[in-house]
């Protein structure tokens, strides 16, 4: 079957016109997260400072951690150093923070971070990394970056404090679903 020639010529603007308009929406710093690390949606890149209870996006840091979480597709691959893509939390601790692990979870200064209490496996039985804060405060430059609406994210309890040079910029939802 044979389609008209108006047809085939919409398609073509249509397939087109899609990474065209994605393009323009990440060069106008617009970003859409679609895990449960943070509500999902549609974000504006922002030059805010980076501080407690903002959502960044940030490059995670190249390490045989970080390879292996995208090997096993806790991480995309992207556009970061080490092929990772980037991903999106929220800052719950910064410099001078004290951070404790617990097996009920994250305590930051004394207080349990909801949804913190680490999985001992993931979804097809792997054992999961922990990394261990005992009694650690965070250094001047260092952030610990959650998710604190998903109890299963890939974030600092497996990962531990990044470095705030890692951070792109702040992210401001503009629409969540």
């Amino acid at each position: 079957m044979r389609f008209p020639f108006w047809i085939s010529r919409a398609f073509i603007g249509v397939v087109l016109g899609f990474p065209v308009v994605g393009l323009v929406c990440f060069a106008a710093g617009l970003r859409v997260n679609t895990t449960r690390s943070i509500p999902v949606g549609i974000y504006r890149l922002t030059d805010d400072p980076v501080g407690k209870g903002e959502y960044v996006i940030f490059c995670p840091p190249q390490s045989p951690l970080f390879d292996e979480a995208r090997e096993r597709g806790y991480i995309s691959a992207g556009f970061c150093p080490g092929n990772y893509g980037y991903m999106m939390k929220r800052v719950l601790a910064t410099g001078n923070d004290r951070i404790v692990s617990t097996d009920e979870g994250l305590r930051i200064n004394g207080g349990l971070l909801l949804s913190s209490k680490p999985l001992k496996t993931d979804k097809a039985g792997r054992m999961m990394p922990r990394y261990s804060f005992n009694y650690y405060r965070l250094g001047k430059s260092e952030l610990l970056l959650m998710s604190d609406v998903s109890a299963t994210s890939f974030d600092g309890r497996y990962f531990g404090p990044v470095d705030a040079g890692q951070v792109r910029g702040v992210i401001k939802p503009l629409v969540i679903f």
